[in-house]
């Protein structure tokens, strides 16, 4: 017996130094005055995510009570009918009241969290001193007896302070009825601390839920900067007119101190005892510095780190207002810094969203400044990748409905985030019941599979608050599995083409490690932050397919490509370009033929011109060529003009008026020129002939291949080069007359005349 009392002594000891331990915090968090308040003024009211059960004042409202025991009944582990000895009615999925107020909110699911962490407990409390025996309670208010007797222990069993507010007449009967049996309640706690040799009542949790209990009271309190208000550089300066200093790393902050934060360039980092003096600054309240968690921070940067110039961003899933107005302050500002005419716009899912979440969310947003959020009022599964409001989005953000099972504070995050309270049974027992966990991950599935379908999509940013790889690792490579195979099961294999990429986080210690280039991004949950996973998914982009100069040329063979090399088969651009010649000269009306007169040189030039062109070798003949094809056209047709003679050109045939001539009835008229000594030739063209001829290739015409006739010199006495040109030949001496005889179209016809290709070739070449 002596045993057990100083069992219980020393139980009660610890209990007592840990109850100081804790009040001696809570004075010291009070102690500060606001950074940039003078000290003899009152402090504004501490926000209700830094406030604890009872501190401030001893005890709740009746709301908060009110509320918390609706939200205990709804999540509360129930039982088998065997060892169920406390009942709390058959009633679940109680409607919880709309409740306005923030901190009345977070108040109730607080404490009903950590009533349900102590359940078991509580009900041990309330069986060994028949509690629920002696008092006549209905079953469906045993929710409001356990929450306000989690309070009442927390309190060392003293009575709250009574304020103005509204009285609840349900809830002041439970706790006359706890007032009255404070003794036997008090009792049966230190028994049952004795009975599970509990130093104190939290050695009652699972390690897992102890270690995060103790780690969300010292965690750093994270912030960003809004660049739509102002600027990091401005942000720091004030702060170090405050009386802050700046530091190297999380590790060394304490006191008046802050740091940057090693993964985001706009993130700020401060002690946990500045959480009250922040809240109260004006950097705070002109929404310059945003208090948030980390891991809500992440996403966003990953997004804006690959998003481009033109590319709007589309959020689907769990957020709040800070993280759509961080995504857009991040957009707006990598705009602005690349000088964009058309700035992007950010577009969110929010169907999953109850309308008072709506409004705070547009309210938040505006707040904010943030001018390009739009808000979709359509489930994410049913947006329409056709949709013509989409066709800029180029990253994905997706934050899912996820376990938060790497969150030291889960309620923090699951209110502010709008995050699934059916959570807080298994949170509170550090566990996620598989059946839910199974749902969450095909919903995860699904959500990754319908992000990879949009085709102008071209990175996809998966985020989640999970410690389970079920819901990290294995999700991601399971949809992106289950996506190309979808994808070639319908035939359309390069529509799915994403690929695991390094997010652009490296190691806080050292940013040239291995695990910058590991696809996957995971911050471990510790007493520094929250735990968090990365994904990035970007689309590949089209291969570029190099052929061996063999491959080219053997599929150029098979085609029959080449079997028109060296041939006088015309290419297609030619045998379009003859059909279009010949069209034209179809549609166009009859005209009559007019006569071409040509000089022939006479046989001494002819030859002499040959043996000088022999001569002068084939390169001055190939640069003679080149020269009379760069000649203007003017220049052509006055050089023809020159070399048919005046009084014989417009010399005709009475039978060639007549359109019905035949070939036979030509005949050549020679006259011959004694001054000259030369003979003019006049020609009269025959009608166009039915069918078109087509020219041959030109292609062995080409400079690069020359045609070289080496022909013995021949002299003639009578060779006077005066009487020639510069270059020696017959102002009419023809290229053509030396071609090989079997294209004879030098005199092709278009249209009833000679076309233009062939006056160039009648035309001199030197």
């Amino acid at each position: 017996m002596v045993k057990k009392k100083q069992n219980s002594g020393r139980s009660s000891r610890s209990s007592t130094c840990k109850t100081k331990r804790a009040d001696s915090q809570i004075a010291s968090s009070k102690d500060p005055a606001p950074l940039d308040a003078p000290a003899h003024c009152d402090l504004p009211a501490v926000p209700p995510e830094l406030q604890t059960p009872g501190q401030g004042q001893l005890g709740f409202s009746d709301r908060v009570y009110l509320l918390a025991s609706a939200i205990f009944q709804n999540h509360h582990l129930e039982k088998s009918a065997a060892q169920r000895l406390v009942s709390y009615g058959k009633e679940r999925g109680i409607p919880l009241p709309e409740v306005k107020d923030g901190e009345i909110q977070h108040s109730a699911y607080e404490l009903a969290f950590n009533t349900l962490k102590y359940q078991e407990l509580l009900e041990d409390i309330m069986i060994d001193s028949c509690f629920h025996l002696t008092q006549l309670i209905p079953d469906d208010q045993m929710g409001l007896v356990a929450v306000m007797l989690y309070d009442f222990q927390d309190r060392k069993f003293l009575p709250r302070e009574r304020q103005r507010e509204e009285v609840i007449q349900e809830v002041r009967v439970v706790e006359n009825y706890l007032l009255r049996l404070k003794t036997k309640l008090a009792a049966s706690l230190a028994r049952c601390r004795i009975k599970h040799n509990l130093l104190s009542i939290e050695c009652f949790l699972p390690e897992s839920v102890k270690m995060k209990q103790q780690r969300s009271s010292s965690l750093p309190l994270y912030t960003w900067v809004n660049t739509l208000k102002s600027s990091l550089d401005e942000v720091q300066t004030e702060l170090e007119s405050l009386g802050l200093s700046q530091v190297k790393s999380i590790r060394q902050l304490e006191g008046q101190t802050f740091c940057r934060d090693p993964h985001c360039a706009d993130g700020l980092v401060f002690p946990a005892q500045l959480k009250p003096q922040l809240y109260s600054t004006e950097l705070r309240r002109d929404h310059k510095l945003v208090i948030q968690d980390k891991s809500c921070c992440l996403g966003p940067n990953a997004a804006c780190s690959v998003l481009p110039e033109e590319g709007d961003v589309l959020m689907a899933g769990c957020f709040s207002g800070l993280t759509v107005s961080h995504t857009a302050s991040l957009v707006a500002e990598k705009h602005k810094a690349n000088n964009s005419n058309n700035q992007p716009t950010v577009y969110v899912c929010v169907s999953d969203c109850t309308d008072a979440q709506r409004e705070d969310l547009q309210q938040i947003v505006s707040a904010m400044g943030c001018k390009n959020v739009k808000l979709i009022p359509v489930v994410f599964q049913s947006v329409d990748r056709a949709n013509k409001l989409l066709q800029k989005v180029r990253i994905i953000l997706l934050t899912p409905r996820c376990s938060v099972s790497a969150v030291n504070n889960p309620i923090e995050i699951i209110l502010q985030e709008n995050r699934d309270t059916d959570l807080l049974q298994d949170l509170s027992h550090g566990s996620i019941a598989p059946s839910k966990l199974k749902a969450l991950v095909a919903k995860q599935r699904e959500d990754i599979g319908h992000a990879l379908k949009f085709p102008k999509v071209l990175a996809v940013v998966y985020s989640t608050c999970s410690s389970y790889p079920a819901e990290n690792e294995e999700v991601v490579s399971g949809a992106l599995e289950e996506a190309k195979a979808h994808s070639e099961q319908a035939g359309k294999p390069k529509q799915v083409n994403f690929r695991l990429s390094p997010t652009p986080f490296s190691s806080p210690d050292n940013p040239d490690s291995p695990e910058k280039k590991d696809p996957f991004f995971t911050l471990e949950v510790s007493d520094q932050s929250n735990g968090c996973f990365l994904a990035l998914l970007t689309r590949e982009p089209e291969p570029v397919v190099k052929e061996a100069p063999q491959e080219v040329l053997a599929r150029a063979k098979a085609k029959g490509i080449l079997d028109r090399i060296g041939s006088n088969q015309p290419t297609s651009k030619e045998h379009r370009r003859n059909t279009g010649r010949t069209t034209k000269a179809v549609q166009a009306p009859t005209c009559q033929p007019r006569p071409l007169s040509v000089s022939v040189p006479s046989k001494n030039q002819e030859t002499k011109g040959i043996n000088r062109t022999v001569l002068s070798g084939p390169r001055e003949f190939t640069n003679r060529r080149q020269t009379s094809q760069v000649k203007p056209k003017a220049l052509r047709l006055q050089t023809l003009k020159n070399t048919v003679s005046g009084p014989f050109s417009s010399s005709k045939q009475d039978g060639s008026s007549s359109s019905s001539c035949k070939p036979e009835d030509r005949k050549p008229t020679k006259i011959t020129n004694s001054a000259f000594n030369t003979t003019t030739t006049t020609l009269h063209p025959a009608p166009p002939p039915s069918t078109p001829v087509v020219r041959p290739r030109r292609a062995h015409q080409e400079v690069l291949k020359p045609v070289v006739f080496v022909l013995p010199p021949v002299h003639f006495p009578n060779f006077d080069p005066h009487q020639n040109s510069r270059t020696g030949l017959s102002p009419s001496f023809s290229y053509n007359r030396w071609r090989t005889p079997a294209p004879i179209l030098p005199l092709s016809r278009s249209n009833g005349g000679f076309s233009k290709d062939t006056m160039a070739k009648s035309r001199p070449l030197f």
